[in-house]
């Protein structure tokens, strides 16, 4: 049985839709093994091709975050948000994604000293909540551990806005009832409902 030159590119092309998976390096093999059959050309176009962006930058990846209830009186601290796609502004607690080997209450303490530069002291953790969604027409999907939460030094209670530090956006007391009201949107979804049921 012989060798068919075809074999290789059609190697190579599979190896680039893996690499979407795998990562850029395989990529840039798979690109190598192209240029060596004679068509490095449709690597090229495979690698330039743009991708979409999810809010998360997550792909088709569930993404695990760690969020923090900071409260004042009636108050929690959340930062505003908005999908133009969806015409919709929206507020979420502070926190982020949680990295391998971290635990997420830790990811929590780090996020609030990379946001706000500011230390948290983790509380309780008031529940797990799965949110598959779309932001500006992509999709994500994230699996939320929701901590109560509050400032270590005390000063910081007595500002009404602090600047995001890692992002353009600002964070700010929105009262509870606004989210339970249904006048403000408070994600992730499940959140308000998780929050109603302190009444």
């Amino acid at each position: 049985m012989g060798f068919s030159p075809w074999a290789v590119p059609a190697v190579g092309i599979v190896v680039i839709a893996v690499a979407g998976v795998f990562g850029a390096g395989w990529a840039w093999v798979a690109f190598g093994a192209l240029l060596a059959a004679g068509i490095g050309w449709l690597g090229w176009v495979v690698l330039r091709e743009p991708r979409a962006d999810s809010v998360a930058g997550m792909g088709s990846s569930i993404r695990p975050i760690a969020l923090g209830l900071v409260r004042r009186r009636d108050h929690i601290l959340v930062f505003e948000g908005r999908d133009d796609v969806k015409g919709e502004t929206y507020y979420r607690p502070l926190g982020g994604g949680v990295e391998f080997g971290e635990r997420s209450d830790e990811a929590l303490k780090r996020e609030f000293r990379e946001e706000l530069d500011a230390e948290i002291k983790v509380g309780e953790l008031r529940g797990v909540l799965e949110n598959v969604f779309t932001w500006r027409g992509n999709p994500g999907h994230e699996i939320a551990f929701v901590y109560e939460a509050e400032f270590v030094d005390p000063a910081v209670y007595a500002n009404d806005e602090m600047k995001i530090l890692d992002d353009p956006a600002t964070a700010i007391w929105v009262p509870l009832a606004d989210f339970r009201d249904g006048r403000k949107i408070l994600y992730p979804n499940g959140l308000t409902e998780l929050l109603s049921s302190e009444q």
